[in-house]
């Protein structure tokens, strides 16, 4: 026996989703508007489904699924360059939206998509053979920082994520390394373009930027950085 699962997903309409795929490398498969909406997509070993519903609303979604691979770095990039050919830029907000590219405290490598149906695509490689979140950090900074990504892209709540992290950035009785400002910074300037907030962003990230720390602690928020100021 030979087995298979692909998931399943909800979409308003297919054209916008359509699109947003093909940008991303991926080759429709099926297609029809009728009876229902319907559309297949491959990429390589990645097939997705998706039903159209014209009462859906993406906005307020909770689907979506994981894809699990071995090289995590070559589809952000792949993945990331596609939407800069087919659309300009790489989407920071709204929908679609393409996350930061991180190490998580859960034992893997990762950043989510969030499609035009609003579906979450959850895209990540194990670093570690422990799955499980990593103990809360004591130290002031790095425990917001723990956490105020965990509120952001893992649960996804924006409003608990600004309170931890405008709670860390604020203090006056303890100061963050050089790395640690720059890493609230960041997380903190996405939640806000998350938000559209876009001028706070601005404000971060020059914050950010004027640190002059950098090195490779900090590639991948360095990186999320530029995402972020040229999506504003």
């Amino acid at each position: 026996m030979t087995e298979k699962t692909i998931p399943r997903l909800m979409a308003r309409s297919i054209d916008p989703v359509a699109d947003f795929y093909t940008a991303l490398g991926f080759e429709i498969t099926f297609r029809q508007t009728a009876p229902y909406q319907f559309l297949s997509v491959k990429r390589g070993g990645i097939e997705l489904n998706f039903y159209g519903d014209k009462k859906f609303d993406p906005t307020t979604s909770t689907h979506g699924c994981l894809i699990d691979t071995d090289d995590v770095d070559y589809l952000f990039a792949a993945f990331t360059e596609g939407l800069r050919q087919a659309f300009g830029s790489v989407p920071t907000q709204g929908l679609p939206r393409v996350g930061a590219l991180k190490n998580k405290t859960y034992g893997v490598r990762e950043f989510l998509l969030n499609d035009p149906a609003g579906n979450t695509i959850q895209i990540a490689q194990p670093i570690s053979d422990d799955q499980r979140h990593r103990p809360l950090p004591k130290e002031t900074f790095a425990r917001a920082i723990h956490m105020g990504s965990l509120f952001a892209d893992s649960k996804q709540d924006l409003e608990l994520a600004v309170k931890v992290l405008d709670r860390a950035l604020h203090r006056t009785d303890e100061q963050p390394t050089p790395v640690q400002l720059v890493k609230l910074l960041v997380l903190r300037a996405d939640v806000a373009v998350r938000q559209g907030d876009s001028t706070l962003a601005e404000q971060l990230l020059n914050r950010a930027r004027s640190s002059g720390a950098d090195g490779l602690e900090l590639a991948d928020d360095l990186r999320r950085a530029a995402e972020l100021e040229a999506g504003l």
